[in-house]
């Protein structure tokens, strides 16, 4: 299993990013952290200079999300999707469209979260239209964002537990 707080990446096929990473956190709270959007707009901001703006989530097979960020110098990233799949709190599946086109095409992301001893792993499929996007993305930084993202989350949720215990 992999170690809390590191992200690992893999590439397992040419349309398609994998990433995992072990929270010390029940699954139930993190599937509240990444479902909830008060609490995704704590965590998921992404690089330093970025504020994410709109967080809007309807969680039901067919619903939508959007999210925007803003960066220190006005600069606006939105994207959205329609979710696919729901299945709290293990599963979530959902199309993925950024407004600026950065890579080709639409991407489809699915998280899975699976608890063992108290400690959950989110395993992320994003799956691209061709090599080609799949690439682009590897190269953008992405995970890198989703590094500092999932770091946050792991403070979010040690707090939680913290408030929770006392």
């Amino acid at each position: 299993m992999t170690n809390p707080g590191s992200l690992k990446v893999t590439t397992p096929s040419d349309r398609e990013i994998v990433m995992t990473r072990v929270f010390d956190a029940p699954r139930t709270l993190v599937w509240e952290a990444i479902t909830t959007p008060a609490l995704l707009k704590r965590w998921l901001g992404g690089m330093p200079g970025w504020t994410m703006t709109v967080c809007e989530m309807d969680l039901r097979v067919g619903g939508t999300y959007r999210y925007e960020w803003r960066k220190d110098d006005g600069t606006v990233m939105g994207m959205g999707g329609v979710l696919r799949e729901v299945v709290a709190p293990e599963r979530m599946t959902a199309t993925e469209l950024f407004d600026q086109s950065w890579y080709p095409g639409e991407g489809l992301v699915t998280q899975v979260l699976t608890e063992q001893g108290g400690k959950t792993t989110i395993t992320m499929t994003l799956r691209y239209e061709s090599k080609e996007a799949r690439d682009t993305v590897v190269k953008s930084g992405a995970t890198s964002g989703v590094e500092m993202s999932y770091a946050r989350l792991a403070e979010l949720l040690a707090g939680a537990q913290a408030a929770g215990t006392r």
